[in-house]
């Protein structure tokens, strides 16, 4: 499976922005699916997750603000990111898992086999 993440730019503060990841395959629909991002000098961290049956969860830190979706029709997961953040600055990843895992929610980077080469949100304050 190969991950192709887009979307990506330099917005305000207060503003919206929406990445897209794109798959190489129609397998994906029933898989978990992810974002996590990496700022300068700090680990990956967790951002969403869409569980292979529907089921999403945030990160305290972007709770409200940002939703996690799937179009199985265009083998693409979304991530719609609206009052954005200063902090929010960082490298953006997608992430798939490479087995059905049903309801099963995943925020640790090592249980994903699939990850896409990553987009820069930068937001101005």
């Amino acid at each position: 499976v190969q991950l192709q993440a887009s979307g990506g730019g330099l917005v305000q503060a207060g503003g919206p922005l929406r990445l897209s990841c794109a798959f190489s395959t129609r397998t994906f629909g029933n898989k978990a699916v992810a974002w996590f991002r990496q700022a300068p000098g700090k680990e990956r961290e967790f951002v969403a997750t869409l569980s292979g049956t529907g089921g999403t969860y945030y990160s305290d830190s972007v709770m409200g603000r940002f939703t996690i979706s799937r179009d199985d029709a265009k083998n693409t997961v979304y991530l719609q990111m609206n009052s954005l953040k200063p902090e929010d600055t960082a490298v953006y990843y997608c992430a798939a898992r490479g087995r059905y895992s049903g309801s099963n929610l995943y925020t640790q980077p090592h249980l994903y086999d699939n990850w896409g080469q990553g987009t820069q949100v930068t937001v101005s304050s």
